[in-house]
């Protein structure tokens, strides 16, 4: 085994950083002999120094991040603080003075990730990001590696552990959103601004990240369709359960039928009980993967925490210092597809329409006649009245989404339809 350290550069030591700091000190032996040489912890970037940190010493904590990956003597920088400046600048920086990076971060990779890429590229350098997508699920070297040999077409998942969480709570407990959430933040899995996950940001960017991968064209986080999921109800619920179904928010990336072209899309689903997906309970991830030669997988664990994303880092961190020691590289970008990203309005799905309509003779056809006019097939009914006022529950066969939104504007202006209560897509079937 070689003696001399390779030295590693930790920016941010929050929830996640301090994990990785504790695991690389308290299994540092068996990380030795797993990578054929000692790593040592070079330095820690904050922004508050004052803060106590057990067991990181105090002379390696810095608020200097630009000075720490410049030194020259870092073999690797883990880069955890999130964001999009001044990460890409220091991401960037590192690479230009021969250290390769880990990095968690979704939001840069989604967004801006050629250029990190493009980067590494030329400076001879790994970029690994195990920990950006699905916390301690292994997903992002899977779709890198193991199947780079096969044909990957759809790629459907559970990607964020706030949400699922939140609609599991709503499905078991019969709760509304307001008080799924407060009982999400009591216990730590909702942030105070939970924004970035129940409107899907947080899911789009790894939907970004996973479509870019598995289809080898680069997606960024503005070409994914998104939707949050705070005008799901109790309603839905009701409703889902009469189908056999339930309500996920799931990160869809598929390729066209044709081949020449690929979508990315975040949105609440009905989803049938039936499917693996449907069980993912609490705040676990779920992703199921479809190819050509390997079938249908599916890959399932913790998505976030301190413990479950630094295992994914401290992953990531073997195997830089592997390709280190051995003077190689990992796999860097694939986009030589260069396939076109589709609107949303190409996507084939499904709806479940829920109108609030008038009780009287005539109404049913004229419903069913805006669905004709628009191209779009009604697969079932259920219609309810009492009191001049009624529920109609339509759900449609599968057509272009352009199409089932274009019905559903028909249909709001239709003097017989009081409302549109609830719109939800249907996947998995």
């Amino acid at each position: 085994m070689r003696t001399r350290p390779l030295k590693v550069a930790l920016l941010g030591c929050g929830v996640v950083g301090s994990e990785v700091a504790r695991i690389m000190t308290t299994h540092a032996d068996d990380l030795a002999a797993r990578i054929g040489a000692p790593v040592e912890l070079a330095g820690v970037a904050v922004r508050r120094p004052d803060k106590v940190r057990g067991g990181i010493p105090a002379e390696l904590i810095t608020t200097d991040a630009t000075a720490l990956v410049k030194r020259g003597d870092i073999d690797v920088v883990v880069e955890v603080i999130g964001g999009i400046e001044p990460a890409r600048t220091l991401i960037t920086t590192a690479f230009e003075h021969g250290a390769s990076v880990v990095s968690a971060n979704k939001a840069l990779l989604a967004q801006d990730g050629a250029t990190l890429y493009a980067a590494a590229q030329q400076h001879g350098q790994d970029l690994y990001y195990e920990a950006a997508v699905a916390g301690a699920i292994p997903l992002i070297r899977p779709l890198r590696e193991s199947l780079a040999g096969d044909k990957i077409n759809r790629v459907m998942g559970i990607v964020n552990g706030t949400t699922n969480f939140i609609l599991d709570k709503m499905d078991t407990s019969g709760a509304g959103y307001s008080e799924a959430l407060d009982e999400a933040t009591a216990l730590g899995y909702a942030e105070a601004d939970p924004t970035a996950d129940v409107e899907g940001f947080d899911a789009a960017a790894k939907a970004a990240i996973l479509a870019g991968i598995a289809f080898h064209t680069r997606v960024r986080l503005d070409d994914v369709y998104r939707e949050g999921m705070t005008e799901v109800t109790a309603a839905d619920f009701a409703s889902a359960k009469q189908m056999g179904c339930t309500i996920k928010l799931l990160a869809i990336c598929e390729r066209a039928a044709d081949g020449e072209s690929v979508t990315a899309r975040v949105h609440p689903a009905m989803i049938p009980l039936s499917h693996p997906l449907a069980s993912v309970r609490e705040a676990y991830n779920a992703v199921f993967v479809e190819a050509d030669a390997a079938g249908q997988l599916m890959f399932y664990g913790p998505g976030a925490g301190g413990a479950p994303t630094a295992s994914a880092v401290l992953g990531d961190l073997v195997a830089v210092c592997r390709n280190k020691l051995n003077e190689a590289n990992g796999p860097g970008e694939s986009a030589y597809t260069q396939l076109p990203v589709s609107p949303m309005g190409d996507v084939v799905t499904r709806y479940h329409i829920s109108l609030d309509v008038a009780d009287k003779p005539g109404v049913l056809a004229q419903v069913a006649t805006v669905f004709a006019e628009h191209g779009v097939s009604i697969d079932t009914v259920r219609q309810q009245g009492k009191d001049g006022e009624a529920s109609l529950v339509v759900v449609t066969h599968r057509a272009p989404d352009a199409a089932l939104s274009g019905t559903v504007e028909a249909l709001r202006k239709l003097d017989t339809v009081r409302g549109v209560a609830s719109i939800m897509r249907v996947e998995g079937e």
